[in-house]
């Protein structure tokens, strides 16, 4: 059980394994044509997390420049013409990952960090990093699964508690 506290803090994990497990998804680079549709999905992602942490604003993308800003580094996950997921892979980080919330829980999220995992190998062997808000115990235990590990841990809030 985490403490009230603990999930005001972020962990800094590293995979540094050379092989990856094989991802059975393709990915595509980012696609304009989703756009809106990618906007929606990443903030009803985030949004639970960043309310619960009360980290403003609770929707980050409002504007489409944000978003383009990143697209060269993001990869989504299409089926059937829908965005099911995404994942951004920066050098050798993994980071805003998700997966639209109609189709949680069936193994997307996995099958993304995989993806994007192995996309990072197919350049280099150094370390992966991502880093996880505590308070996101689903996706810790999901990276842990993978063989990702702990390396720094950090607080991403102060919160005041009256006595």
């Amino acid at each position: 059980m985490m403490e009230e506290n603990e999930i005001y803090y972020a962990y800094e994990m590293v995979f540094d394994k050379p092989a990856v497990p094989e991802s059975d998804i393709e990915c595509i680079g980012f696609d304009k044509a989703y756009i809106q549709d990618y906007m929606t999905a990443y903030n009803a992602a985030f949004y639970p997390m960043r309310k619960a942490l009360d980290i403003e604003p609770y929707n980050w993308y409002s504007e489409e420049s944000a978003v383009l800003e990143k697209a060269a580094d993001t990869y989504m996950f299409i089926r059937d013409g829908k965005i099911i997921g995404a994942v951004a892979c920066y050098g050798n980080e993994i980071d805003d990952l998700f997966v639209v919330t109609s189709e949680q829980g069936r193994g997307y999220g996995r099958k993304l960090l995989l993806w994007g995992m192995n996309h990072i190998r197919e350049k280099n062997l150094n370390p992966i990093t991502l880093h996880v808000a505590a308070w996101n115990q689903g996706a810790l235990r999901l990276y842990e699964s993978i063989g990702f590990i702990v390396r720094s841990k950090e607080k991403i809030k102060w919160r005041y508690v009256s006595e």
